[in-house]
């Protein structure tokens, strides 16, 4: 969609505001009758009423907000989200008194406010400080704050009216801007933030409604402790990866409100899930790609060209099949954002030892001058092999940054323990999957790989009876057809010939490159290599 849903949501609401006031025609109560419960007070997910939405239309249009709110609390969830717009989402104020009640003890008494078994958050579009009053007064525990919607002075006196009553505010962010106005708050707010400010990010861009895990991960270290990752969570493979990130929350619509029994399974899989080394990965990735596009869009900028479209075009870089100090160091130093190691029989095999000192030697050299270091990835097409074992020992050491699994699905993240340790007692295994794509249906496991919770798919060509680096392209009627709007990597023929061409046509998020750029497989060619980087630095 390219139209910007989030202004037509808002103008909307505007106009009805005016019409029929702040309550929406609908009888408030007077004062708050039912208990409290601190929004996020303990990590968990927070689960949704949620009736429809403007991109998929009727999710659960004959729910019953008091039965599901009571199925929500019964499978533990910290908080339910109730919202409260009532021409795209199909909700209403309504519901949020009835959410309240359904999760109440019934402990409060006309001197005291009693307790919730949950939280209630009202999620909404909200542009009036007055909404807040009216939030509390239905028995909401916390409010949504949508810094794209709000400016800086707004947004402010929102969550101290939010902080007034105590209730959290929930400040949605996730473009650079809306950081900055979250620290605003958190500076205006002073010492209490860490009780009243819970930070979120949306995985969902509201202008688009297009979903991308791996914003979350890029910001998560900008945000306070308290933050949730919002949006696309679909399995518990979802919700064990937002928690990997170190979110202490996530907050579920779609998937439980269609399917409630659901919600047991993801409040044990966020439960049983901790901040690990996957998550750093994925993190620390996410933040290299956007702190490059960011360096693209200033050098753009001062050339005359404002275009953020073509920023986001300029891809991450991996060069893979580093056998030899000489190249592994002119990678570097050209750009390459990732280097690959072969751990498989092929002509491109590299040894532990190799990798050891390679590694270290680059790392040092790269702290000693303060700049970050490429990532180390290990490519492995079997774990049962003794180069596929060296290279997971390698990653659960941390000599590697991740574990590429190429062409065959990758095992149980905690089912590859560190050397020595038992399988609960490893962090889970940094990896991501390359799939060898020859026709239509080797898309099928793309598609089921993210839905096990995986950010990112590396596609290769398939070629029989050559696992990688086979120089050839995938087709790119494929491409086109199959891989649509999903962000993906891809290899498989990159040459500083076509790369331009490539990066114009699929804007691929990382570009994988082995024999493109060498002389002999195994064997670099430094010029090309710069031809490579040369090309891309002018996209």
């Amino acid at each position: 969609m390219s139209e910007d849903i989030l202004k037509k949501i808002v103008d909307r609401r505007r106009a009805d505001i005016e019409r029929l006031g702040l309550t929406f025609g609908f009888d408030i109560p007077e004062k708050r009758t039912v208990g409290r419960c601190e929004f996020l007070g303990r990590p968990g997910p927070i689960l949704e009423v949620k009736r429809a939405s403007p991109s998929k239309g009727d999710i659960a249009p004959d729910l019953v907000p008091a039965d599901l709110a009571c199925t929500y609390a019964a499978a533990g969830a910290q908080a339910i989200s109730v919202l409260t717009e009532t021409n795209f989402f199909k909700g209403t104020l309504a519901d949020l008194i009835t959410v309240a009640k359904a999760v109440d003890n019934g402990d409060t008494t006309a001197d005291k406010l009693g307790t919730k078994k949950c939280a209630v958050l009202r999620k909404d579009f909200l542009l009036f400080e007055d909404e807040i009053d009216i939030a509390y007064r239905c028995g909401a525990d916390a409010v949504l704050l949508i810094a794209r919607i709000l400016d800086d002075e707004q947004l402010i006196k929102m969550a101290k009216r939010a902080q007034s009553f105590e209730m959290q505010a929930f400040v949605e962010v996730r473009e650079p801007d809306d950081l900055r106005k979250l620290n605003l708050v958190l500076e205006a707010v002073g010492e209490s933030a860490e009780k009243t400010i819970v930070a979120g990010v949306n995985s969902r861009d509201l202008a688009t409604f297009h979903i991308d895990p791996m914003v979350p991960a890029a910001i998560r270290n900008k945000l306070p402790a308290k933050a949730v990752f919002e949006s696309g969570v679909h399995t518990p493979a979802d919700a064990a990866f937002a928690r990997s990130l170190g979110f202490k929350g996530i907050l579920v619509g779609e998937a439980v409100a269609k399917n409630p029994p659901l919600a047991a399974k993801l409040v044990k899989a966020f439960g049983d899930a901790d901040e690990n080394r996957r998550g750093d990965f994925w993190k620390i990735f996410a933040e290299r790609r956007d702190a490059k596009r960011s360096a693209y869009a200033v050098a753009m900028s001062d050339a005359g060209v404002q275009d953020a479209a073509l920023a986001a075009q300029i891809p991450m870089v991996k060069i893979c099949g580093i056998t030899r100090e000489e190249d592994g160091f002119a990678a570097a130093e050209m750009g390459a954002d990732l280097l690959g190691f072969v751990f498989s029989n092929t002509k491109r095999l590299t040894n532990e030892t190799f990798v050891r000192n390679f590694t270290q030697l680059l790392r040092n050299e790269y702290a000693a001058e303060g700049r970050a270091c490429p990532l180390f990835v290990g490519v492995i097409t079997e774990t049962t092999t003794e180069e596929g074992k060296a290279a997971i020992k390698l990653t659960a050491e941390g000599i590697l940054d991740a574990v590429q699994f190429h062409g065959f699905a990758a095992p149980a993240f905690d089912a590859i323990p560190a050397e020595g340790a038992s399988a609960t007692q490893s962090p889970a295994l940094p990896c991501y999957n390359a799939l060898r794509i020859g026709s239509a249906e080797d898309f099928e496991n793309f598609a089921a790989i993210r839905k096990h919770g995986e950010p990112r798919v590396l596609l290769d060509a398939k070629v029989e009876g050559i696992p990688g680096g086979s120089g050839q392209r995938i087709p790119e009627e494929l491409l086109r057809e199959k891989a649509g709007e999903t962000p993906f990597w891809l290899a498989g023929g990159i040459t500083p010939e076509n790369i331009g061409d490539i990066c114009a046509k699929f804007s691929p998020e990382l570009v994988d490159v082995s024999s493109g750029v060498e002389d002999a497989p195994g064997i670099k060619n430094a010029e090309k290599m710069m031809q490579l980087f040369e090309a891309i630095n002018s996209l």
